[in-house]
């Protein structure tokens, strides 16, 4: 997930299932991947849901619902998804999506484990940096 080379497979297509809540992406390398918006939200690459280093990470829940109101285009490196629950932050490049993409029942296991660590069911509504109950992110 360093950035972009010259081997980085790029999209040939991306299409946003809304009432399937999922974002289907084909790779110019073949892979083809159907990666859930909630997987997508709770490992926003943003400064807001990964912090600013190691162990800074905010676990997000509450997210199985959510949607992909707009994606924006960024460059010709990554999109940018804006949530249905307002978070809009996190640049998704192609090496990303792909490593979500391929990664993902490795990273499903990792997201319940941390889950189950903090002991909170996955749709438990986020709380806010106080320890209250937040619903506006």
């Amino acid at each position: 997930m360093a950035g972009l080379t010259s081997t980085t497979p790029t999209p040939e297509s991306l299409t946003v299932h809304g009432q399937s809540r999922v974002l289907e992406i084909g790779f110019s390398d073949g892979a083809h991947f159907r990666i859930p918006f909630e997987l997508m939200r709770v490992y926003s690459p943003s400064a807001e849901v990964q912090g600013h280093g190691p162990g800074q990470e905010v676990l997000q829940t509450g997210k199985r619902e959510v949607n992909v109101v707009d994606l924006e285009p960024i460059g010709n490196y990554a999109v940018k998804p804006v949530f249905s629950d307002g978070h809009d932050s996190g640049l998704f490049s192609w090496d990303y999506l792909y490593q979500l993409g391929s990664r993902q029942a490795q990273l499903w296991a990792d997201y319940e484990a941390r889950l189950q660590a903090a002991g909170v069911d996955r749709d438990a509504p986020m709380l806010a940096a106080g320890g209250h109950a937040c619903s506006s992110h």
